[in-house]
């Protein structure tokens, strides 16, 4: 699956979601809902603004000293018994990973929610050389029964579907009962909690790195994480390069953010420390434990105008306010990762073939810039996206290309746009309603078919201003 997951393209996704009034829904809900608690929990916590410039500074000063921090964290995992191995590709990360287990023979692997996973397809390639693998975040478990439906949210994956249709899904697995939450979450938690029970290796995400300890932090609500990171005896975490942080301290700083952007809470149920190797005599915890740190076009991002979206801790606070995506959901996309953020990392992690519509997916409303936690200049990076597009790729269509041409030849020719624009009250009265322009033709209708346009005055302003100069006004 990797990054890109769907075959449709931007525009029929696009026609597919917005005619899918549940999603909408979906979305409106969970955006009001998070965007509420998130606000009342910043306001106990004291000057946001503060802490944001904090956040940012922070993790600014660990990309610009990636090297040594990463250096520092992989020399500290040895040192507690692990091993380390670093992957350029998506391709390299997988595969160390199951040739770690058809060296254990490997059976079964149990699997906590990861965002990066999802980047380097490692589910698909566990399925290739017949390992067995399940997904125990219930969110993760219901697409993965729904046959690798995937993520619509880097938070909450499953946003996009209803009681009734996760209901459906679980009778796949033999469920009778209701679409009461309760009773679904109790048939999938007692068919997972064997799964952990009998698990050859447990495979995890993880938030934070920590150079000075080489610890693993994990922040989550459910607990299945803990238990795929100490039951099986063979344990693997996948990271991206850019997710450490120096010392406790740091991570003290971006976790009490992360929670509260995220999902609007002052801490989640969990918050765990992983160390590597436990000893011989304990009876839970890794004897073979391994991290693989991705790089997968990271290098690339780190050398360009887009360094800061490094930055991210994957709160998807952006998701959480952008009014596109609340529109649109995440599967229109067509990326793993969805909203701004998506926009902006998607294009260069999987090429702008497959994503150069995402930058112009936004409204350029600034929302996003104003709510990261550590503050990432998204709607900027958008339109650096767009420049690039237009100027180097020469990705936009002809037709718009053409469009700007004859634009630019119209507005610097005095003469031709004097005239035209005296023209353009009359011509554009077929298109008009009670005063607005209702109705486009061509590329026009894509916009008149959402929203009106104010109609044109039938006195120029260049002459509305000669007028009140002769007449002495200001």
């Amino acid at each position: 699956m990797g990054i890109k997951f769907a075959k449709k393209k931007f525009m029929d996704r696009l026609e597919d979601n917005l005619s899918n009034d549940f999603m909408r829904a979906a979305m409106v809900k969970a955006q009001n809902l998070i965007n509420k608690n998130r606000t009342n929990v910043y306001e106990e916590l004291g000057n946001f603004e503060e802490w944001r410039t904090l956040a940012g500074d922070m993790r600014q000063h660990t990309l610009e000293n990636l090297d040594y921090y990463l250096n520092q964290f992989s020399e500290n995992v040895v040192k507690n018994g692990g091993k380390v191995f670093f992957a350029a590709t998506a391709e390299e990360a997988s595969k160390y990973i199951t040739e770690v287990a058809k060296a254990n023979n490997v059976k079964k692997v149990v699997k906590a929610k990861s965002m990066v996973t999802e980047e380097i397809s490692l589910n698909h390639a566990f399925e290739d050389i017949g390992v067995n693998v399940m997904e125990t975040d219930l969110a993760e478990y219901i697409l993965q029964l729904d046959d690798w439906d995937p993520p619509s949210h880097m938070v909450v994956p499953s946003l996009h579907k209803n009681r009734e249709q996760i209901r459906e899904i679980f009778q796949k697995k033999g469920y009778k009962g209701s679409d009461k939450p309760e009773e679904l979450a109790q048939f999938s938690r007692e068919i997972l909690r064997n799964e952990y029970l009998t698990a050859d290796m447990g495979v995890s995400g993880c938030n934070f790195g920590i150079a000075e300890s080489g610890s693993v932090t994990l922040v989550t609500n459910e607990g299945n994480a803990d238990l795929c990171m100490s039951i099986p005896k063979i344990q693997v975490v996948v990271m991206g390069m850019e997710r450490i942080a120096p010392t406790f301290e740091e991570v003290d700083i971006l976790v009490s953010l992360l929670t509260r952007s995220s999902v609007g809470a002052k801490m989640t149920s969990y918050v765990t420390f992983l160390n590597g190797v436990t000893e011989n005599e304990a009876v839970d915890g890794a004897k073979d434990f391994h991290i693989v740190i991705v790089d997968n076009g990271r290098s690339k991002i780190l050398a360009s105008p887009f360094k800061t979206s490094l930055r991210c801790i994957r709160c998807a606070a952006c998701l959480n306010i952008c009014p596109v995506y609340r529109h649109i959901g995440g599967h229109t996309y067509g990326s793993i990762y969805s909203g701004p953020i998506g926009s902006v990392i998607s294009p260069i992690l999987g090429g702008y073939d497959d994503f150069k519509e995402l930058p112009y997916a936004t409204s350029l409303c600034g929302a996003c810039t104003e709510v990261c936690p550590v503050r990432i200049p998204l709607h900027n990076l958008l339109l650096i996206h767009r420049q690039i597009i237009v100027e180097e790729e020469r990705l936009s269509p002809k037709a718009e290309r053409l469009i700007m041409k004859g634009f630019t030849a119209w507005t610097t020719k005095p003469r031709l746009y004097k005239s035209s624009t005296k023209l353009a009250p009359i011509a554009t009265i077929p298109f008009m309603t009670e005063g607005e322009i209702t109705r486009g033709v061509s590329f026009l209708k894509k916009w008149t078919n959402t929203r009106n346009l104010t109609g044109m005055e039938k006195v120029r302003f260049r002459d509305w201003y000669k007028k009140r100069q002769k007449e002495g006004k200001k």
